[in-house]
């Protein structure tokens, strides 16, 4: 049977235990928190230490603290206590592995970037560093094909990769809208759940560009409304978030995180039902 490591148990770490638990895979979970043991799902192991975590693995996916440092030693030592074959993968959200592996062996070290939470989105950026060899990239899509997971190889390492950086564009915009009082963060949250949202959850930004064109799509677009667009400003927003940060506490903040978390899944699981039957 297949024995994964999950190394953090913080939100991505037990969201990655539990979509490998429901895959039938052994899994061995390890984190310094006090409460392992009471937080991870039911039928996970939990391991003392990394080297217990990753001593029969045949992956490993790695949850750490997006710091350069941590990651350099704790890569370190997994090539050094995880078998041979054992893929090392990273859920790193902005720093690529070539960072990370310099003095080590990162022949089977790669990204694995989820988008929150990995039992529920399909996404996983798969993005190999320098040294990470062609079977372990393929080793790498055919573990998350077998989970139900749309892998997407990235050719070439850039901070962030491409789903932050396109939502951190977004989210620039977003919180300059709020910052300038153009809209609130519940209104702004309307106008992309109700446009942007569904139109790029079924088709995407340049599918659904090129259908804007119309008979001529993207060229269309591009020559003619594109004109007007790209000269569009964008904002700025603040160095200091305080007053966002408000605005949304103030929107969102009288109901508990377990409950807009669970409100969350369960539309997310409907829309991603709703593409599966079409």
């Amino acid at each position: 049977m297949t024995t994964v490591a999950v190394i953090g148990a913080g939100v991505i770490g037990l969201s990655w235990a539990r979509l490998f638990a429901e895959h039938g895979l052994t899994v061995r979970v390890t984190d310094p928190r006090p409460d392992l043991a009471e937080v991870v799902p039911g039928g996970v192991i939990v391991a003392s230490s990394v080297a217990e975590a990753v001593r029969d693995a045949d992956f490993v996916q790695e949850n750490g603290p997006e710091n350069l440092e941590f990651k350099k030693s704790l890569f370190a030592e997994l090539v050094k206590e995880a078998p041979r074959h054992a893929l090392l993968l990273s859920s790193s959200s902005a720093i690529p592995s070539t960072a990370f592996t310099e003095g080590i062996d990162g022949e089977r070290v790669l990204i694995g970037h989820p988008f929150n939470p990995p039992h529920v989105i399909p996404l996983v950026e798969v993005v190999p560093g320098r040294q990470t060899s062609e079977e372990s990239v393929a080793k790498a899509v055919g573990f998350y094909r077998s989970l139900g997971r749309t892998p997407v190889v990235e050719r070439k390492e850039i901070p962030g990769f491409v789903g932050n950086r396109l939502q951190a564009a977004l989210s620039r915009e977003a919180a300059y809208l709020v910052e300038q009082g153009v809209v609130t963060p519940e209104d702004l949250d309307a106008v992309v759940t109700n446009s942007l949202g569904i139109r790029w959850a079924t088709v995407g930004p340049f599918l659904g560009a090129h259908l804007g064109g119309g008979p001529g799509g993207y060229r269309h677009l591009a020559e003619h409304i594109g004109k007007s667009m790209r000269g569009l400003a964008l904002g700025t927003p603040s160095q200091d978030p305080e007053r966002l940060i408000k605005a949304v506490e103030d929107a969102y903040g009288s109901s508990t995180y377990s409950a807009l978390a669970e409100t969350r899944d369960r539309k997310q699981l409907a829309v991603l039902t709703a593409l599966e039957e079409n």
